[in-house]
């Protein structure tokens, strides 16, 4: 068999592309004893192969297998372990129940007179015109500094804010 042939064989060997005709081939020239140095590293491989395939399994490991797939053994791991999750059910009930008697506590303690006494109330300004244009103004205000203050972040810290336009310029 041409060295060339066993090359592109094994070529195709690695990509999976072989029959098993050619592996069979590829065994075979592997098995002889003359075989160039620079493939005597695949010569283990198929060999094993074929030495594999001699190997027989005993009686006793079918009668191994037969024994436990006849007789499954079935564990259940229980999901809530009883020691820890009783006393954190009892924690909890008592913490609850704390909780609720102090809410109920509460609710009869304290004063009736919590309501909001819209009588006396006074509005701050007489006219809803007028209440408008002040929060109108301060709303100007605060966006007149945030736009300043983002102005400050972009520019360098060589030029100087405060300075009027004109002198910028210069």
């Amino acid at each position: 068999m041409d060295y060339k042939e066993i090359e592109q064989l094994l070529e195709s060997y690695w990509n999976g592309t072989t029959s098993l005709a050619e592996e069979e081939q590829l065994r075979s020239f592997f098995m002889g004893d003359t075989i160039p140095e620079h493939l005597l590293c695949y010569k283990d491989l198929f060999c094993y192969q074929v030495r594999q395939r001699e190997v027989e399994l005993g009686e006793e490991f079918d009668q191994k297998i037969y024994a436990a797939i006849s007789n499954p053994v079935v564990r259940i791991k229980p999901m809530l372990d009883r020691r820890w999750f009783v006393p954190l059910l009892r924690a909890t009930a008592i913490v609850l129940s704390v909780a609720f008697i102090g809410n109920v506590a509460q609710d009869i303690f304290s004063s009736a007179n919590d309501d909001y006494d819209y009588e006396s109330y006074n509005d701050t300004y007489d006219s809803a015109d007028v209440a408008y244009e002040q929060v109108s103004s301060a709303l100007l205000m605060v966006s007149e500094v945030i736009k300043v203050s983002q102005v400050e972040k972009m520019l360098p810290d060589s030029v100087d804010i405060s300075a009027k336009p004109e002198e910028l310029c210069e």
